[in-house]
């Protein structure tokens, strides 16, 4: 079977520090790859490699078996990557439907037909509409971002990541500075959705990490000291010492 996400030996270095450290990885389509480790780990420099943020030092990226490493970040999201960052990224002054729009619009060639309003195409409408139900924000697709709580942005950048329709999704630490209800309702989200979509995820909370993982890499200083299920992880010395600071 061709992996989803292939990366090998990828290294980036910023001076004298590596930030990511031959790092290999093999995502299979349809799974939920989780990426833990301490703060400074690499995981999301390893994030900004896989999506063409950054351009590796050395190493190989490759989306369903096609070598993306020299593409732009716009041509891999062409291909269908998508992803989510730490920090709120959305436009507060437009409203929840018009940020889906033009997320949906991002990917199609309909961009570029000046001469029509957006609204006109229904399609594009339909899959913005499908991606704010899908994170339960279609009651609010009226409302500008501003009125949204902090969980119900977090809820929306999913949304955002989702219209597109992309084939592989990474998420970069969806539950980030949640209360527990809203923490509880992005992981029920992030279950919910299909196999056809393959999800790889950055998440320090544990009980969510493991909870959704099917498999689950751990990164320290750059490097892969192990991977595997999540119980195989939770049992493992080195992830106590390295990650939950107990043997």
């Amino acid at each position: 079977m061709t992996a989803a996400v292939a990366v090998q030996e990828l290294t980036k270095t910023f001076g004298g520090l590596r930030a990511v450290d031959r790092v290999s990885l093999c995502v299979t389509p349809g799974e939920r790859r989780v990426l833990i480790g301490p703060n400074g780990a690499g995981k999301t420099t390893l994030f900004h490699c896989i999506t063409g943020t950054l351009r590796p030092t050395a190493g190989r990226v490759a989306l369903f078996g096609r070598d993306v490493t020299g593409l732009a970040e716009f041509r891999r999201t062409a291909l269908g990557l998508g992803r989510t960052f730490q920090l709120s990224n959305v436009f507060v002054e437009l409203t929840v439907l018009e940020n889906a729009l033009l997320a949906a619009l991002g990917t199609d060639r309909r961009k570029w037909v000046m001469h029509r309003p957006v609204a006109a195409f229904a399609a594009l409408h339909r899959r913005a509409t499908d991606a704010l139900a899908r994170v339960g924000l279609a009651a609010r697709a009226g409302e500008p971002v501003a009125r949204l709580s902090y969980g119900e942005r977090r809820q929306l950048e999913l949304a955002l990541a989702l219209a597109p329709a992309p084939r592989v999704l990474l998420l970069d630490e969806p539950c980030a500075g949640l209360a527990p209800a809203e923490r509880a309702r992005v992981a029920h989200l992030i279950r919910d959705l299909p196999r056809t979509l393959t999800v790889l995820m950055i998440e320090h909370d544990m009980d969510v990490a493991l909870g959704l993982a099917d498999r689950v890499t751990v990164l320290h200083r750059g490097r892969v000291i192990v991977e595997g299920t999540p119980a195989e992880v939770q049992a493992d010395r080195r992830v106590r010492e390295v990650y939950f600071g107990r043997v």
